[in-house]
């Protein structure tokens, strides 16, 4: 069989949860506090992935204004019991601190495109809920359980309680089925049949580089469950130089021909600093059963640069230059996402061939914030646009962001002095790490004419980033500003402690208007080029 290079998701794509139906296999990410909610990709192959929906995508099936950043949506998990599809998650309304908010949902479908149901509420113990239909028609909801009163953590382990979906509520007693390993941080449970054994597979040793796969198994599924001899199954600690680490979280399916895989969150570490720019990506990894019943991953546990799939990958459009024009009657294209509001409307719109961004919060909202984007899945690329803005003074600006979250950013913007001179400025949290304050004094300002559009455009090369602009008519780019340190723009700098921070860097355009009178800034189109560099050790 063909070698295929990890990661088969390439940029911010975490927690996956793998399916097969038929011939068709489906990957469920985590978003986070990015909308839609829940990235659902499709194959044929295990090799070749298309996104093809992000079912939560209305605001009575989640609404996240207010949710601090790496909130909201994670770990879902997809399944199907023969019928119709079924996504469980949780919305995180808080996570610092000792106290956290999550709340688990599930939601069904008897398509993957949906439309997908009203979310029922399962319960708020712990995140990570998984959903498992077992032979005899019951279905079996399990989640990590916190407790609050724990330190210096409140993991606690994996609670486990009947779902009855006419009642559409959990049913029955509960039970913490397995406590976990002394790898500890036992999060992400998938509970498996085979052979009379109930498998419950886990994640440890949180999200960082001791991140791993657990697994045990039982006769029973309220258990004891017996851990696997070789216990992690998977992880990166043994090897800190191997091109794929931080692997963890994970899910198994099992080919028509009866091969097993498993899929796995991992980050690709650049600079002396282990930066994983790309955040948390999607890799797999061949796995198989030994005459003792247990599962063991192929060559591992540390995860494989390369493996065995059923096809090659077809990376021609991987590396094509992606230009995205606006079209009211396409939509926004699905590559690009928003921040936590259910409400679209408030902050974008495509009219006359261009997007319309509508001036509300900063870009540090964690409320309304007009900011559209899409991942970043090179380790270098050119990115541009072209914006027409008319600012009157100071508090209102647009432009052009490279974006992790709040407190890491850097932000090409037209604005204007407080006399209503039209400006070129630049926003940059990067000397401010981790507090997410504007670098100051700041880079000295550009005045540029009052009217006309603004060709916007930056160039990342590893962990090097520079902006550039050019006028209308002027057919040449020039740069401004000084060379920025990208690689900040990454979960290792997300302005929170170890296991803090989840997503990855976003690239986009953004609107704000302080003034409170909804300023909108045009945007004509969206370029977004890879570039292959030297510096892109581990790129695929």
């Amino acid at each position: 069989m063909p070698q295929v290079r990890n990661p088969i998701l390439p940029g911010f794509n975490a927690d996956p949860s793998i399916l097969r139906v038929g011939d068709d296999y489906y990957i469920a990410t985590s978003t986070f506090e990015w909308y839609p909610g829940v990235q659902i990709h499709h194959s044929k192959d295990l090799a070749n992935w298309d996104l093809v929906t992000r079912p939560l995508n209305r605001k009575s099936q989640l609404d996240m204004r207010g949710n601090p950043d790496s909130c909201g949506i994670w770990a879902p998990c997809l399944t199907h019991d023969g019928e119709k599809f079924w996504l469980v998650y949780t919305d995180v309304k808080r996570k610092d601190g000792s106290f956290k908010d999550t709340h688990n949902y599930i939601v069904h479908s008897e398509t993957i495109e949906g439309p997908w149901s009203e979310p029922i509420y399962a319960n708020s113990s712990g995140f990570d809920p998984s959903l498992f239909h077992d032979e005899d028609g019951k279905k079996w909801f399990a989640n990590m359980l916190q407790d609050h009163r724990r330190r210096p953590r409140s993991f606690a382990g994996i609670r486990l309680q009947e779902f009855d979906p006419k009642a559409g509520k959990l049913v029955g007693p509960t039970k913490n089925i397995f406590a976990g390993t002394e790898l500890d941080l036992v999060e992400g449970p998938h509970l498996y049949k085979r052979n009379g054994w109930y498998y419950l597979l886990t994640a440890e040793g949180g999200t960082g580089y001791e991140h791993a796969v657990t697994f045990c198994r039982s006769r029973d599924i309220w258990g004891p469950y017996e851990v696997h001899p070789k216990n992690p199954i998977l992880s990166s600690t043994l090897a800190p130089l191997a091109a794929l680490q931080r692997a963890g979280h994970g899910d198994i399916v099992d080919t028509p021909d009866g091969k097993t895989y498993l899929v796995h969150l991992t980050g690709r570490p650049t600079t002396q600093f282990r930066r994983c720019v790309l955040g948390r990506e999607c890799a797999i990894q061949e796995a198989y059963w030994g005459d003792d019943e247990w599962l063991y991953v192929k060559n591992g546990p540390v995860p494989s640069l390369y493996v065995e799939l059923p096809a090659s990958r077809d990376d021609t459009n991987y590396w094509a230059e992606q230009r995205y024009a606006f079209d009211a009657d396409k939509g926004l294209h699905k590559d690009f996402q928003w921040l936590r509001t259910p409400e679209p409307e408030r902050i974008f719109g495509i009219e006359n061939g261009q997007l319309q961004l509508v001036g509300r919060e900063a870009i540090g909202s964690w409320f309304e914030q007009a900011l559209v984007a899409r991942r970043q899945t090179h380790f270098s690329y050119d990115a541009e646009t072209v914006v027409d803005f008319s600012p009157t003074d100071e508090r209102q600006f647009a432009g052009l962001t490279a974006y992790y979250c709040r407190f890491n950013f850097f932000y090409i913007t037209v604005t204007a002095h407080s006399d209503g001179q039209r400006e070129l400025l630049i926003l940059s949290s990067e000397a401010s790490h981790p507090e997410g304050r504007l670098n100051l004094p700041m880079s000295e300002p550009v005045q540029i004419p009052n009217e006309g559009k603004v060709r916007l455009a930056l160039s990342i090369r590893g962990q090097k980033l520079q902006f550039s602009y050019a006028l209308e008519g002027e057919k040449d780019l020039k740069n401004i500003g000084r060379v920025y340190d990208a690689s900040i723009l990454c979960d290792e700098c997300g302005g929170h402690k170890a296991h803090g921070s989840f997503t990855g860097a976003f690239v986009g355009m953004a609107c704000s208007d302080a003034n409170g009178t909804a300023m909108r800034a045009k945007f004509d189109y969206f370029v977004y080029r890879p570039v292959e560099h030297a510096t892109d050790r581990y790129d695929i």
